[in-house]
């Protein structure tokens, strides 16, 4: 082969077209709260003990590499992703209460997002739980579920006082696990009693 032909064969115009050309970079804009979205549905199916970037990652069809690229570590996702929720699960509660306008409304609408919004699908009771746990084992995480309950007896204070309301919310979230895992479900209409007594008991008190 003559040095000719070597260089012109290293010369990159004489390369095929496609050869020459970048690769595509793909437009995915969304990709980080598809990361964030997948997270959710692998801890519903799997729990967090089986949730790992591999598993997210194909859940998200994303390329692992995307993992580290847009948070810091598992618990850096773990917390987006539960913050995510928590958020999505109060927001529910906050619309619920915005058309209340005496204690009466309140208490009508609270029941609602009882019977109706909190854990009612599977997904949302696993998440919950989840969520639950990690926070009983690991403080750092308690500031998810201290602002998602915050939030929620924020939503009672134009109507009762803060220690009532406080009891309501624990009342809430006791009384929707009870409903998700109890072989016999709570009879109809016992929320709305369960509300009733205690805030006409505090006003009576």
């Amino acid at each position: 082969m003559s040095p000719s032909s070597i260089e012109q064969d290293d010369d990159p115009a004489s390369r095929p077209r496609a050869a020459r050309l970048p690769r595509p970079r793909r437009h995915d804009p969304d990709r980080r709260d598809r990361i964030i979205d997948a997270c959710l549905d692998v801890i519903a199916e799997h729990g967090l003990a089986g949730t790992s970037h591999r598993r997210v990652a194909a859940a998200a069809d994303v390329p692992l590499g995307s993992m580290t690229y847009h948070f810091n570590g598992m618990d850096d996702l773990l917390r987006e992703a539960f913050t995510r929720f928590a958020d999505s699960v109060a927001q529910q509660a906050e619309r619920r209460m915005a058309a209340a306008e005496d204690l009466d409304d309140a208490l009508a609408e609270f029941s609602r997002n009882i019977d109706e919004d909190v854990l009612a699908t599977q997904r949302d009771l696993v998440l919950t739980l989840e969520l639950y746990t990690l926070a009983a084992r690991r403080p750092e995480f308690r500031d998810i579920t201290t602002t998602w309950m915050t939030r929620t007896r924020a939503t009672l204070d134009p109507f009762v006082d803060p220690r009532t309301g406080q009891i309501l919310d624990a009342m809430n979230e006791g009384l929707t696990i009870h409903r998700a895992l109890h072989a016999d479900p709570s009879s109809e209409g016992l929320a709305a009693d369960a509300l009733a007594r205690i805030a006409r008991g505090a006003d009576e008190g």
